[in-house]
Order: C-alpha cells, then sequence, then structure tokens
C-alpha cells in the first residue's frame, strides 16, 4: 500500500490525514496471469493501482482480438469511461503477469473527490494520460513500424521482453513475421 501513497505523491504532497482516508478505500486483490480483469461489454467496477505486474487492454473485432495498450507497475488503470458512467466497458483488460493491485469502487471515489489532494492527483494524472494517448497517436500516424518498435524498447526495454510477440506486433499494427524481421535487423545493428 506504501506504494500507491509513493505513487501518488509523484503529483502531490500527500497530507496525512488524507492518506488514511485514501487508503481506507482501496483493498488489495491478487490477480493470477491471464485473468481478465474487465470484459469488454461488461461494467467496470473499480479503478485500480497496479502494484505489481503488467495488463493490457484490447478490443474483440469480429472474433479477432487487436491491442490498445499495456500498463506497468507502478501506475493506475480502469476502462475510465465505463467505470466513471457505470456503461459497457469498450475494451477487455487482462493480466499478462500476477499481479497486485489495490482497487476501489465508484461509490469511494466519489467520497474521495471530497479531497482537494485526491481531486489534485486525479487531474494531473488524467492529463498524464491525456499526453501519453496523443504522443501514442502522433507515432502510429508519422513514424514507421520499425521506428515505433525501437522508441518502445528504447523507453520500456524490460516491458519489450515480457510482452508475447503477438500482442507486440497488434499493439504496433504489424504482423508478427514483420516484428520478427525488425528485432532480427536491429540485433544485426547491434
Amino acid at each position: 500500500m506504501t506504494a500507491l501513497r509513493k505513487f501518488i505523491e509523484n503529483y502531490i504532497k500527500l497530507p496525512d490525514n488524507d492518506w488514511l482516508i485514501i487508503q481506507q478505500a482501496f483493498e488489495r486483490r491478487d490477480v493470477a496471469k491471464n485473468e481478465i480483469i474487465v470484459t469488454e461489454g461488461q461494467v467496470c467496477k473499480y479503478f485500480c493501482f497496479l502494484e505489481e505486474g503488467l495488463v493490457r487492454y484490447f478490443i474483440n473485432r469480429d472474433g479477432d482480438e487487436m491491442t490498445k495498450y499495456f500498463t506497468t507497475a507502478p501506475y493506475c488503470f480502469t476502462s475510465k469511461n465505463s467505470f466513471r458512467e457505470q456503461t459497457p466497458a469498450q475494451e477487455s483488460i487482462q493480466a499478462l503477469d500476477d499481479l497486485v493491485i489495490w482497487q476501489t469502487t465508484l461509490k469511494q471515489t466519489n467520497k474521495l473527490s471530497e479531497l482537494k489532494s485526491w481531486n489534485v492527483f486525479v487531474s494531473k494524472f488524467l492529463h498524464e494520460v491525456q499526453d501519453h494517448l496523443e504522443n501514442d497517436l502522433i507515432m502510429v500516424k508519422t513514424a514507421t513500424a520499425e521506428q515505433r518498435y525501437e522508441k518502445l524498447r528504447e523507453k520500456y526495454p524490460v516491458l519489450i521482453e515480457k510482452i508475447p510477440l503477438k500482442y507486440l506486433s497488434e499493439y504496433l499494427g504489424i504482423a508478427p513475421q514483420s516484428l520478427s524481421r525488425i528485432r532480427k535487423k536491429l540485433q544485426l545493428k547491434e
């Protein structure tokens, strides 16, 4: 639970009284590798802090899974619109590792919104997520698959080793065989 406080304090210094309230709003959950945490079409019930592990967001179109993105610890995750609006999720979220998460309900987050520190955290966090998404969109529109892979490898070297080739190629929008060729080409350069 101290990892959650450290994470929040990357955005704002928490008064001890606020931390006690926040701490009480979250409960620990251990999630097994490959477990689906949120299922597309069902309502997302939790806002989660990922203390340990890696998750994958994906959508299912005509029986084919398409990986949208990944979240690695320590970070927060949810199906934002589904959670906030209590409507069916547009994506599924899957554990790619055994996870330790801390989760809270919408009712609890609404109570937490009475805390100024929580509101500042959420605002700054959502702004950061928006920046990441905009940068990813620019990369998709302007960079080659090889450039996107190199950027990902540079930014998240450990992540590249953990993500199965199939999911990584879906995320990059290329065939697994093309990703294998890119990897081999880059290994030859090194």
